[in-house]
Formats: C-alpha cells, structure tokens, sequence
C-alpha cells in the first residue's frame, strides 16, 4: 500500500511541476496583509512599528511540495519616509531559494483624505536547484544543468501607493531584473530566466452597521509570458475584534480565512485555500496559511 500511495504522490509531482515552476513567485491568500513584499511603497504607511510572520504549505501532506515563510518589518522615521525589511523563503520541489529586500519609501499628504506614497526595493536572491532530483520525478534535463551551481543575484524594485481612509490602490513591480533560475517545458528541465511579476491591487471599506464593514479587495497579477492572475477577496470585520473572509482566484482557487484580535496590536490569523483541479482524488491539496501581526 506504501509503495502505490508513493507512486500517486510521484505522478502528481509530475503533473504539478510545471505549474509550480511557472508561478515562480508565491501568491499568499493573506496578500492584503502582505502588501510589503510586493510593493516597497508600503514600508512605513501604519501609525507605528510593524512585524508580520506567515506561513504558507502548499499541498499538504506532499512531499517536496510548495512552502514558503515570510517576515516582514516596517517603521516610520520622522514625517516624511518610512523603512522596512522583508525575508521570503521558499522551497518548490528541487528549487530552494531566500530572498532578503529592504525597502524605502516617501509619502506627500495631497490632501485632507490623501495621501501618496512611492518607493524603492533594493534585494539579493540565493537560488539553489538539486538537478540530481529531477530524476526523481522523471522530468529531463539539459545537458548544461549537470554543473548547475547555485546562485546570489540582486535586484531592484519600484512601487506607488495611495492612501485613503476608506480605499486604496498599489501598483508595483518588486522584481525588475530577472536572474537565471531553472524552468521546465514538455517534460525536460532547462536553464531559463526569471520572469518579471507586476502587481496591481486596491480595496474599498464599506460601513454596513455601527461596528461592522466589509472591506472588497482584488489584486491582479502579471507574469510575462503568463495568463495575467486575478483575485478577489471579501472580509467581514467585527468591531475591530473577528474578521471573516473568502476570495476567488480565477479559475485557480477558492479560500476562507479568519482573522482575531488576540489584544491591541497582535492579530493571528489562519487561511485554507483549495484549487479549482484536483488531477488526484484522496490526497490533501488545500494549502494551509497561517498569519500574525504586531503593531507597536
């Protein structure tokens, strides 16, 4: 019985690689609270010091499948400017890579209810990739991968931010050059270049009761030479205190997520997301997230 539900486990490998060498860059179900990573512009934009952890397990229960860990700190300094730092780790199958960014951003009051923010990412990537286990699950591989040596390049990134009481709306690109890093196509494993992600996202807060708002979300993805992703998200907030939420990433996936006000500034929160395709019945391919913030 070990060795029928190791051989699924493999066949599914196989038939889930590509898509998870194509994502590149993990897509988080909390991305609202995660805005850090994607958009430097955010750095500094709360009233004090910011810490967010998560963890997102992708596939559970797969060996070798998608994780990712994130930290995320940002502070701002005087009036005017705002400074973070973002950690990103994240293993898919053979590829292992760390990302360290630290962020820069300036914000200009417009007006009474506005306010803009623009800001620069500066990042080192190490990307690792085990060839030898491409074997493992039967993709082939271009001769030039036999010497594949691990690799630290940096990066840079530009993002703009704006700020209201009631809306926002972020555009940005955290990644503008794009270093080498392994890809697959037809079965056989090659050394390819990274693609440029851009995302643009925004969320309205709308009051339905005395202490209750649902706040709409979206963000859209674009990966060159990818089909653009789009998601949506509603969170239901009570008083400040529960917030319950779902989102649609088209055609990808469905989520549910929650969020608690453990005491003032230190919220946790978990979140289950289920793809859409299930190539194998009986195995667990939700992908469990779980999230925490402190405001100081």
């Amino acid at each position: 019985m070990k060795r029928i539900i190791n051989s699924i486990t493999v066949l599914f490998v196989m038939l889930s690689i590509s898509f998870a060498w194509s994502q590149q860059d993990p897509n988080y179900t909390f991305y609202q609270y995660n805005m850090n990573i994607y958009n430097p512009a955010y750095a500094g934009s709360t009233e004090g010091m910011e810490f967010v952890l998560g963890l997102r397990s992708q596939w559970a229960g797969i060996e070798g499948a998608p994780e990712s860990q994130s930290a995320i700190f940002g502070v701002p300094v005087g009036n005017k400017v705002g400074l973070g730092v973002c950690i990103l780790n994240d293993k898919t199958f053979i590829e292992t890579q760390t990302w360290l960014a630290v962020d820069f951003s300036y914000h200009i009051q417009l007006n009474d209810a506005n306010r803009i923010y623009f800001g620069l990412k500066a990042s080192a990537n190490s990307y690792d990739a085990n060839t030898q286990g491409l074997l493992t699950y039967g993709v082939g591989q271009d001769g030039s991968l036999m010497n594949f040596e691990s690799r630290f390049t940096p990066n840079i990134g530009a993002g703009v931010y704006l700020r209201n009481e009631k809306y926002f709306i972020s555009l940005s690109v955290p990644k503008l050059l794009t270093p080498d890093r392994l890809q697959e196509t037809n079965g056989n494993a090659f050394l390819g270049a990274d693609s440029m992600h851009a995302y643009l996202a925004g969320g309205y807060d709308f009051s339905i009761g005395a202490k209750t708002k649902l706040r709409a979300l979206g963000m859209i993805r674009y990966v060159e030479a990818s089909p653009m992703s789009y998601e949506i998200t509603g969170l239901l907030d009570f008083s400040e205190r529960f917030t319950l939420g779902a989102g649609y990433r088209y055609n990808e996936s469905i989520s549910g997520l929650f969020l608690f006000k453990v005491s003032n500034g230190f919220q946790l929160g978990y979140a289950y997301e289920s793809a859409w395709q299930r190539p194998i019945d009986g195995l667990d391919q939700g992908t469990h997230e779980v999230f925490m913030r402190f405001v100081l």
